[in-house]
């Protein structure tokens, strides 16, 4: 997957959270240093906010929640976000993706 960043998906009403899928495109896939920064993010926003990645879903407010996921070089994740900034949120999440945490 080498687009970083799909269409967000806020559900009918604002009711359903807002979506964004993801690939972890720094070699290094995403160890402390990027979890750290998503997190930092993640904690600006009012929105709850998870990652996804194989049917696991974890906290993007926890650094270590994050890196419980493990996600290496190539994995796909999904953003979740659900609030009144969520698609704010993931807009910033993603571009730290497409950016490879730069």
């Amino acid at each position: 997957m080498s687009e970083t960043i799909s269409t967000p998906n806020p559900g009918p009403g604002g009711d359903q959270p807002c979506v964004r899928l993801v690939c972890v495109l720094n070699e290094q896939g995403l160890h402390a240093r990027p979890a750290a920064k998503l997190a930092q993010t993640a904690q600006r926003f009012d929105s709850a906010i998870t990652i996804v990645m194989n049917g696991q879903e974890v906290d993007a407010k926890s650094i270590l929640d994050i890196l419980t996921l493990a996600a290496g070089h190539g994995t796909n994740l999904e953003l979740r976000a659900e609030g009144h900034d969520a698609g704010r949120a993931l807009d910033e999440l993603a571009g730290l993706f497409k950016n490879r945490f730069q």
